[in-house]
């Protein structure tokens, strides 16, 4: 079955192995994307922050763990959505289900806005990053991480179960939809250079403020053999955005 947006966390089985696999402390979102995030996102005592695309509420429990004054969660899934409610658990924060292609956010509402390796799942992202735009306060910064452009370029993904130790940069200017095979499941992901990735947020008025590729730490890794084959190859592209 070919999966769009976030449908493919409805499938019972998919949700929980998908949640296993992401806990895993050598995972790349966990070794690799989360330090660089909180260091982009910085000091987040008592901001109002907006995460799209918030998963299973981890982030978002960590956020406000840190000092966040309010935290909001959307989510295309409703087993994210519930699993996130379940994990937070607080009054300083609310999460609900929302079509991140039809988001409408009130004007100059948060101080950070954050979307972790979501936008590539997202057809016609203009929208959503002119809203998210539309939704800061003066100053307020937007970070965002996405699946590295060399990543998405080819249309011959691999789909073996061991362990990857080439990777495919192809057709890399022929932007658009991708289906890659995951988990036993077919998804549905968008390619999008990294001047195509700089153009859509410069358009929207954003100035770029940092970008990061997630470079791997040698002492974020107990595996010698793991943090070497990380070193290969960037997985994600990582922008700090100030309106």
């Amino acid at each position: 079955m070919l999966h769009k947006g976030a449908s493919v966390y409805e499938e019972k089985q998919f949700f929980e192995s998908f949640m296993a696999r992401r806990q895993r402390k050598e995972s790349p979102n966990n070794a690799m994307e989360t330090p660089v995030i909180f260091e982009l996102i910085g000091d987040i005592h008592n901001k109002d922050i907006l995460d799209l695309g918030c998963g299973d509420g981890s982030f978002g429990k960590e956020l406000l763990a840190q000092g966040a004054g309010y935290y909001t969660g959307i989510d295309g899934s409703k087993n994210m959505v519930e699993r996130a409610i379940s994990t937070i658990n607080s009054k300083k924060a609310a999460v609900r289900l929302g079509d991140l292609e039809n988001l409408n956010l009130n004007r100059a509402e948060y101080d950070l806005i954050t979307s972790r390796m979501v936008l590539h799942y997202i057809e016609n992202p203009n929208s959503l990053v002119k809203e998210v735009y539309t939704g800061l306060k003066p100053g307020g910064k937007f970070v965002f991480s996405v699946m590295h452009p060399v990543l998405t370029s080819t249309f011959d993904h691999f789909s073996g179960k061991e362990k990857r130790t080439h990777w495919v940069v192809d057709n890399y200017f022929e932007s658009g939809k991708r289906v890659e095979a995951w988990m036993d499941h077919s998804v549905v992901k968008y390619h999008r250079t990294l001047e195509e990735y700089f153009s859509l947020v410069l358009s929207a008025g954003f100035i770029i403020k940092n970008v990061k590729e997630a470079a791997p730490r040698r002492e974020l890794f107990h595996s010698e053999e793991e943090y070497k084959r990380r070193t290969r190859i960037p997985l994600m592209l990582i922008l700090e955005l100030v309106k």
